[in-house]
């Protein structure tokens, strides 16, 4: 309590004698808040605890900075948002607050949730209208198929899926060919029809484009049916991939050559080193 009232005391200060503080909006905030999620996210991946520890603390300042700009307002202050929080916990959680709750298995709190928050004062009205329209497209989809989920839509045994991610597969692969026979060629430099593009190839490119949409959301879906979350494996990937190339480059550098120059064989050979390595 003592180190809370010491951040609101300190945010006081800021707020009344630092030009900077003083000059900020929630407008101006809002990409600064963006940002340091995405910092919590990296030291999260990283798990460690001092970058972790370092980052909840500058969410925390948003969090606090948000609220004293509103009670300077007249809207609200930390109080209201700390209040209204408490509130929704506890609606949402009868089996916990409730006199003579439910005792349930975590899989049952799960699908309770979303049918919950359905009934809340205010809340969503529709399983998934509490899924922000800025949400990236990965995260976008595994959390609508989760809340679709929560209230029975979802494939009775995981293996199930299998079968639509093939099918997906095979009409993104059929589309594709499809916009390659139209065009004769396909530019990976090029990722969309340009003014010199016919109107077939540019109808065979959004339906290509359109099965490729189709096939990631089902790979999302059979990550999660096996409790893997793609977009951890998708940043554990990435972060593999720019270790692997940067090894790549620092030894093409060394020797004196540029990437440019190398055939593909010669970069694939360092490549398997950096593999060897362990990196």
């Amino acid at each position: 309590m003592e180190a809370f009232g010491r951040i609101l005391d300190v945010m006081d200060k800021l707020r009344a004698e630092c030009p900077w503080n003083r000059a900020q909006t929630v407008d101006t905030l809002r990409p600064m808040t963006i940002e340091e999620v995405y910092e919590l996210s990296d030291a999260v991946m990283a798990h460690s605890d001092d970058d972790l520890k370092k980052e909840l603390g500058d969410v925390l300042l948003h969090i606090v900075f948000y609220s004293k700009i509103a009670e300077q307002e007249g809207k609200y202050d930390i109080a209201d948002v700390i209040d209204r929080l408490c509130e929704k916990m506890i609606f949402r959680h009868p089996h916990v607050f409730a006199e003579g709750g439910d005792k349930l298995t975590p899989e049952q709190v799960s699908e309770n949730w979303e049918m919950i928050k359905t009934k809340e004062k205010g809340g969503n009205k529709r399983v998934l209208s509490g899924i922000p329209a800025s949400t990236p497209s990965l995260l976008k989809a595994l959390s609508m198929q989760d809340k679709a989920r929560g209230v029975g839509f979802d494939w009775e045994k995981p293996e199930q899926v299998w079968d639509k991610v093939k099918e997906e597969i095979s009409e993104f692969e059929a589309e594709t060919k499809a916009m390659a026979a139209e065009d004769g060629h396909v530019d990976p430099a090029v990722l969309a029809p340009d003014a010199a593009s016919s109107e077939a190839f540019k109808k065979a490119y959004a339906r290509a484009q359109g099965e490729l949409g189709d096939l990631l959301f089902a790979l999302i879906n059979a990550a999660r049916l096996y409790g893997l979350n793609p977009d951890t494996a998708l940043q554990s990937t990435c972060a593999k991939f720019q270790r692997r190339f940067t090894y790549l480059e620092e030894q093409t550098l060394r020797k004196g050559r540029n990437l440019s120059d190398m055939t593909l064989a010669e970069m694939d050979a360092i490549w398997d080193e950096a593999k060897a390595l362990g990196l």
